[in-house]
């Protein structure tokens, strides 16, 4: 098998998913920009077709938060990455979990240090900050820098 995306495959999600947009990066990575409604029918057709969720990413950008979910086509070799975008005001969006249980501490991660709300997933419990950190402060956020000034956690002594 070549080491490679599939032209059969893209033409398939072209034709189910025709709102998508698709940039091949490389040979082994393709990107699928999809709104954060099409996201879980995306994944799921992807992880029906037997690709394996690796990892997903968020980052803080100035059109909102983005995530990625990056999904590996095992035998190929090859990434198909789905890029989404969150706005920051309603930073919302449906969880995996209920048919990929791969997500769930990816997506715990994303909730507690970049603020999305991953709706239904059943446990966003933080994995990374303290107990006592404060709800709503995200560690990865542009606004982080100006914001934790303000806040003081409690049970944390301060330097002088």
């Amino acid at each position: 098998m070549k080491k490679e995306y599939s032209k059969k495959f893209l033409e398939e999600i072209s034709k189910k998913f025709p709102e998508v947009l698709i940039k091949i990066h490389s040979p082994r990575r393709t990107y699928i920009r999809i709104s954060r409604e099409g996201v879980y029918e995306f994944a799921k057709f992807l992880f029906e077709k037997g690709l394996r969720l690796s990892i997903a990413t968020g980052i803080d950008t100035r059109e909102g938060i983005e995530i990625i979910y990056h999904f590996s086509h095992d035998p190929s070799g090859t990434y198909y990455n789905i890029k989404t975008v969150v706005p920051k005001d309603d930073p919302k969006i449906r969880s995996l979990t209920d048919f990929l249980p791969a997500a769930d501490w990816i997506e715990r991660e994303i909730q507690e240090l970049l603020g999305v709300d991953f709706i239904g997933h059943p446990n966003l419990k933080p994995l990374l900050t303290a107990e006592t950190w404060p709800q709503g402060l995200c560690p990865l956020r542009r606004d982080y820098m100006n914001e934790h000034k303000k806040i003081k956690i409690e049970g944390l002594k301060e330097e002088h």
